[in-house]
Protein backbone atom coordinates (compact mmCIF):
# COMPACT_ATOMS: atom_id res chain seq x y z
CA UNK A 1 0.00 0.00 0.00
CA UNK A 2 3.10 2.27 1.18
CA UNK A 3 4.57 1.60 -2.31
CA UNK A 4 1.49 1.94 -4.72
CA UNK A 5 0.19 5.21 -2.51
CA UNK A 6 3.07 7.31 -2.72
CA UNK A 7 4.43 6.41 -5.98
CA UNK A 8 0.95 6.90 -7.36
CA UNK A 9 -0.06 10.40 -5.55
CA UNK A 10 3.76 11.45 -6.08
CA UNK A 11 3.45 11.24 -10.28
CA UNK A 12 0.20 12.59 -9.69
CA UNK A 13 1.50 16.07 -7.70
CA UNK A 14 4.31 16.36 -10.22
CA UNK A 15 2.31 16.06 -13.02
CA UNK A 16 -0.36 18.52 -12.01
CA UNK A 17 1.74 20.63 -10.20
CA UNK A 18 0.32 23.35 -8.14
CA UNK A 19 -3.27 22.49 -9.01
CA UNK A 20 -2.85 19.49 -7.11
CA UNK A 21 -5.20 19.85 -4.08
CA UNK A 22 -7.96 21.38 -6.38
CA UNK A 23 -8.08 18.46 -8.26
CA UNK A 24 -9.43 16.18 -5.45
CA UNK A 25 -12.24 18.29 -5.78
CA UNK A 26 -13.63 17.48 -8.92
CA UNK A 27 -15.57 13.94 -8.53
CA UNK A 28 -15.22 12.46 -11.30
CA UNK A 29 -10.78 12.78 -10.81
CA UNK A 30 -11.48 11.25 -7.16
CA UNK A 31 -13.23 8.53 -9.02
CA UNK A 32 -10.54 8.02 -11.62
CA UNK A 33 -7.64 8.44 -8.42
CA UNK A 34 -9.74 5.46 -6.42
CA UNK A 35 -10.17 3.03 -9.47
CA UNK A 36 -6.17 3.58 -10.07
CA UNK A 37 -5.36 3.35 -6.40
CA UNK A 38 -7.06 0.25 -6.28
CA UNK A 39 -6.02 -1.64 -9.56
CA UNK A 40 -2.34 -0.76 -8.37
CA UNK A 41 -2.51 -1.75 -5.23
CA UNK A 42 -3.75 -5.48 -6.34
CA UNK A 43 -0.97 -5.17 -8.67
CA UNK A 44 1.55 -4.17 -6.08
CA UNK A 45 -0.15 -7.11 -3.40
CA UNK A 46 -0.22 -9.84 -6.04
CA UNK A 47 4.28 -8.91 -7.10
CA UNK A 48 4.86 -8.52 -3.47
CA UNK A 49 3.37 -12.11 -2.01
CA UNK A 50 5.26 -13.66 -4.91
CA UNK A 51 8.13 -12.43 -4.33
CA UNK A 52 8.72 -12.87 -0.72
CA UNK A 53 7.26 -16.56 -1.09
CA UNK A 54 9.98 -16.56 -3.75
CA UNK A 55 12.39 -15.31 -2.04
CA UNK A 56 11.97 -17.25 1.20
CA UNK A 57 11.50 -21.06 -0.53
CA UNK A 58 15.10 -20.36 -2.57
CA UNK A 59 16.56 -18.39 -0.16
CA UNK A 60 15.63 -19.82 3.32
CA UNK A 61 14.70 -23.05 2.11
CA UNK A 62 10.77 -22.50 3.50
CA UNK A 63 8.93 -25.72 2.63
CA UNK A 64 5.61 -24.48 2.98
CA UNK A 65 4.18 -22.46 0.64
CA UNK A 66 0.91 -20.06 1.82
CA UNK A 67 1.10 -17.29 -0.65
CA UNK A 68 -2.19 -18.32 -1.92
CA UNK A 69 -3.85 -18.26 1.62
CA UNK A 70 -2.36 -15.62 2.96
CA UNK A 71 -3.15 -13.45 -0.57
CA UNK A 72 -6.60 -14.48 -0.67
CA UNK A 73 -6.76 -13.71 3.30
CA UNK A 74 -5.31 -10.24 2.96
CA UNK A 75 -7.89 -9.37 -0.41
CA UNK A 76 -11.12 -10.64 1.71
CA UNK A 77 -10.30 -8.37 4.28
CA UNK A 78 -9.77 -5.40 1.55
CA UNK A 79 -13.47 -5.70 0.92
CA UNK A 80 -14.29 -4.23 4.17
CA UNK A 81 -11.88 -1.14 2.95
CA UNK A 82 -13.78 -0.98 -0.58
CA UNK A 83 -12.20 -3.25 -2.71
CA UNK A 84 -14.87 -3.33 -5.46
CA UNK A 85 -16.15 -6.67 -5.91
CA UNK A 86 -15.35 -7.04 -9.73
CA UNK A 87 -11.82 -6.49 -9.09
CA UNK A 88 -11.22 -8.62 -6.50
CA UNK A 89 -12.59 -11.90 -8.47
CA UNK A 90 -10.29 -10.53 -11.28
CA UNK A 91 -7.20 -10.02 -8.39
CA UNK A 92 -7.83 -13.59 -7.56
CA UNK A 93 -8.35 -15.15 -11.00
CA UNK A 94 -5.06 -13.20 -12.02
CA UNK A 95 -3.23 -14.29 -8.93
CA UNK A 96 -4.65 -17.87 -9.32
CA UNK A 97 -3.09 -17.94 -13.17
CA UNK A 98 0.33 -16.24 -11.62
CA UNK A 99 0.79 -19.07 -9.28
CA UNK A 100 0.31 -21.70 -12.23
CA UNK A 101 3.40 -20.32 -14.08
CA UNK A 102 5.62 -19.26 -11.31
CA UNK A 103 9.43 -20.32 -10.74
CA UNK A 104 9.43 -20.17 -7.06
CA UNK A 105 13.29 -20.30 -7.31
CA UNK A 106 14.03 -17.05 -9.79
CA UNK A 107 10.71 -15.24 -9.62
CA UNK A 108 12.16 -12.94 -6.72
CA UNK A 109 15.42 -12.60 -9.09
CA UNK A 110 13.47 -11.73 -12.66
CA UNK A 111 11.97 -8.70 -12.62
CA UNK A 112 9.24 -9.13 -9.51
CA UNK A 113 7.47 -6.05 -9.16
CA UNK A 114 6.98 -5.77 -12.99
CA UNK A 115 3.33 -5.75 -13.00
CA UNK A 116 2.83 -3.49 -10.45
CA UNK A 117 5.54 -1.22 -12.11
CA UNK A 118 3.10 -1.52 -15.31
CA UNK A 119 -0.38 -1.12 -13.66
CA UNK A 120 1.54 2.50 -12.35
CA UNK A 121 1.91 3.32 -15.68
CA UNK A 122 -1.28 2.15 -16.87
CA UNK A 123 -3.93 3.24 -14.25
CA UNK A 124 -2.75 6.41 -13.51
CA UNK A 125 -5.25 9.40 -14.27
CA UNK A 126 -2.96 11.10 -16.16
CA UNK A 127 -3.44 11.53 -20.25
CA UNK A 128 -1.93 8.92 -22.41
CA UNK A 129 0.07 11.38 -24.39
CA UNK A 130 1.91 12.87 -21.00
CA UNK A 131 2.23 9.24 -20.10
CA UNK A 132 4.21 8.52 -23.13
CA UNK A 133 6.64 11.29 -21.74
CA UNK A 134 6.83 9.79 -18.29
CA UNK A 135 6.66 6.34 -18.84
CA UNK A 136 10.75 5.84 -18.61
CA UNK A 137 10.64 7.98 -15.27
CA UNK A 138 7.26 6.91 -13.87
CA UNK A 139 8.56 2.75 -13.94
CA UNK A 140 11.92 3.91 -12.56
CA UNK A 141 10.32 5.68 -9.69
CA UNK A 142 8.70 2.96 -8.47
CA UNK A 143 10.80 0.48 -9.07
CA UNK A 144 13.31 2.24 -6.32
CA UNK A 145 10.27 2.26 -3.98
CA UNK A 146 10.41 -1.60 -4.47
CA UNK A 147 14.36 -1.63 -4.34
CA UNK A 148 13.80 -0.50 -0.73
CA UNK A 149 11.31 -2.58 0.74
CA UNK A 150 13.32 -5.72 -1.15
CA UNK A 151 16.26 -4.09 0.80
CA UNK A 152 14.34 -3.92 4.10
CA UNK A 153 12.92 -7.26 3.80
CA UNK A 154 15.93 -8.88 3.32
CA UNK A 155 17.18 -7.56 5.96
CA UNK A 156 14.43 -8.28 8.17
CA UNK A 157 15.13 -12.35 7.35
CA UNK A 158 18.57 -12.16 7.27
CA UNK A 159 18.97 -14.56 10.15
CA UNK A 160 15.58 -16.22 9.46
CA UNK A 161 16.32 -19.90 7.68
CA UNK A 162 13.83 -22.56 7.67
CA UNK A 163 14.43 -26.41 8.71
Amino acid sequence: AHVTQTTLYGYIKTRIGTRYALMFEDEVFSKSINIAKWNIYMASLSDCTLYVFSYLIDKKKLQQNDAEEIFLEIINSEKNNGLDDKLYENTKIEFTQRLKEIDWNSYHDDKPFKNSSLSLYKWSPIADNLKILDKEIVLNSIKLKWNLVENDFKNLTKNLYFN
